[in-house]
C-alpha cells in the first residue's frame, strides 16, 4: 500500500486497515515460528506497513 493510498483514507479506515493488517501480522509470526514461511521479507513489510499507518492515524488525530 502505497503513501498516497494511506493519506487517502477517512480515519475510521485507518482504525480499521490498521486493526486488520496487525491481525495479518500476528498470524504471519506465528506461522513464521512454526515454519519458515515462504518469503520472510513479507513479515518486515507487514511491520513496516503498520507503521506508517499509525503515524498516519496519529497525524489525522492532531488535525482535529
Amino acid at each position: 500500500m502505497k503513501n498516497s493510498e494511506i493519506k487517502a483514507l477517512t480515519f475510521d479506515e485507518l482504525k480499521q486497515k490498521l486493526v486488520s493488517e496487525q491481525e495479518a501480522y500476528r498470524k504471519l509470526r506465528f506461522a513464521h515460528e512454526i515454519s519458515p514461511i515462504e518469503n520472510p521479507m513479507k513479515v518486515r513489510e507487514t511491520r513496516k506497513l503498520i507503521a506508517r499507518l499509525q503515524t498516519e492515524l496519529r497525524a489525522k488525530e492532531l488535525a482535529k
